[in-house]
């Protein structure tokens, strides 16, 4: 989930890469939608987004019980402290500062107490 179209398209494409099934939207409340309905594992997400921040898209994720299990990523420029204590208050699990390598994003995915097939 990121606003711009381009950054989501090309996050998509090389999680394809790595083997995961991807569902990207540059809307917010569309990714809230499409999360009810597919439950997914993971959700990455921009923090900068107009109309409704990655934070607040966290906290109504959280808010969710069938999505209780997913796991909420921030790949965002925002890497200060008081950006990363922020998307824990949100309840975003990982906070990653872009520009991020494929390697951090490989051993990220890796980590997850998910099964993540060709990472």
């Amino acid at each position: 989930m990121d606003d711009r179209r381009d950054a989501a398209f090309v996050l998509g494409r090389l999680l394809e890469t790595l083997g995961q099934n991807v569902q990207t939207t540059q809307d917010p409340t569309a990714a809230l939608e499409m999360a009810r309905r597919t439950t997914p594992d993971v959700v990455i997400t921009d923090i900068a987004m107009p109309d409704m921040d990655g934070y607040e898209l966290a906290a109504r994720l959280r808010q969710e019980p069938a999505l209780e299990h997913v796991a909420i990523v921030a790949l965002s420029g925002y890497g200060q402290p008081s950006d990363l204590a922020r998307s824990a208050e949100a309840g975003i699990d990982f906070h990653l500062v872009k520009p991020v390598s494929l390697e951090a994003l490989k051993d990220l995915l890796r980590s997850l107490p998910v099964t993540f097939g060709g990472v």
